[in-house]
Formats: structure tokens, C-alpha cells, sequence
């Protein structure tokens, strides 16, 4: 195994852990019962539950949703992993790790709940951005690395093909 499939790997596990134990945290501590925590002026604690993607898009609380974005991000992290064994730098394999780590936090969520625990609230003054968690959050963060990876990174030589 490379050491940029173990270091992906390593940053997916360790994305799981720190989402998985701030929802239990959120879950178990902080929201019982249910209500808005004020930290500033700009941000909250809440519990939300998402059962659609992204923003809350699809979120009809429909049953077939858990199942079926489920499989769907399942079929991604495959995808995402024969990226990641491809991987030929540390952002590469870094962002990859994030979004593996993150897809697979929500699909335990769905698994466990059959919704993803949202909580982060964002906000200036009553307009509010959807909230999100750690494993969202990790997805944007990967995605913005392997971004920055296709713009910066040196890319090799193509070879030239010279007519004599």
C-alpha cells in the first residue's frame, strides 16, 4: 500500500471518528431536549435532521431517500478509493481522504438514523445558511484541496510528438 493510500485512508478514518462523536455529542449532551444554543452572534448550535443532500435538497422524509443516497455515496467512496490509490500528492490523497471520511459519516447517520445530524448553524441576523456538520464539512474542505491540487500541483511534461 502507498503511503499516500495509507495517508487518505488514515484521514477518512480519523473524519468518521471526530463527525460520528460530535453528533454523539450533539445527540446525547447538548440537545436534550432539542433547542437553539446561541454561541455568537453569527452562529448556533441546532439539531436538524437531513433527509435529502446537500442544503437540504430532496429532503421530502421520504424512506427510499436513506437507502438510495446511501448506495449512491457508497458507489462515490468506491470511486473515490481507485482515485486515491492513484493519488501522487499529499493534497490529493489528503482531500480524498476528507470526502471518503465525510460520504461515509453521513451514510452511518442514514444507516443508524435513516437522516444525517445536522448542527451547525451559520447566520446573519435571520438569514441563515443550511446547517451542516463535521462530515459536510470535511467534504467541502476535501474538495476545495483536490481543486487547489489540479491548479498548483506541477503537471509532467506531454510528450511531443516531433515531426522530422
Amino acid at each position: 500500500m502507498s503511503p499516500f493510500v495509507r495517508l487518505g485512508c488514515s484521514i477518512a478514518f480519523f473524519s468518521i471518528l471526530a463527525d460520528q462523536a460530535t453528533k454523539w455529542w450533539i445527540l446525547e449532551a447538548v440537545m436534550q431536549p432539542p433547542k437553539v444554543v446561541p454561541i455568537t452572534s453569527f452562529f448556533n448550535l441546532v439539531l436538524t435532521w437531513n433527509s435529502g443532500v446537500s442544503f437540504g435538497l430532496f429532503n421530502d422524509n421520504s424512506s427510499l431517500n436513506a437507502i438510495v443516497l446511501s448506495v449512491l455515496a457508497i458507489t462515490i467512496v468506491i470511486f473515490l478509493f481507485f482515485w486515491l490509490r492513484k493519488a501522487e500528492s499529499v493534497r490529493m490523497a489528503g482531500g480524498l481522504g476528507l470526502i471518503i471520511g465525510g460520504a461515509l459519516g453521513n451514510v452511518i447517520d442514514r444507516g443508524f438514523h435513516g437522516a444525517v445530524v445536522d448542527f451547525l448553524d451559520f447566520h446573519v441576523n435571520s438569514l441563515h445558511w443550511p446547517a451542516f456538520n463535521v462530515a459536510d464539512s470535511c467534504i467541502t474542505v476535501g474538495a476545495i484541496l483536490l481543486i487547489f491540487d489540479s491548479l498548483f500541483s506541477p503537471k509532467p511534461e506531454k510528450a511531443r510528438i516531433e515531426n522530422e
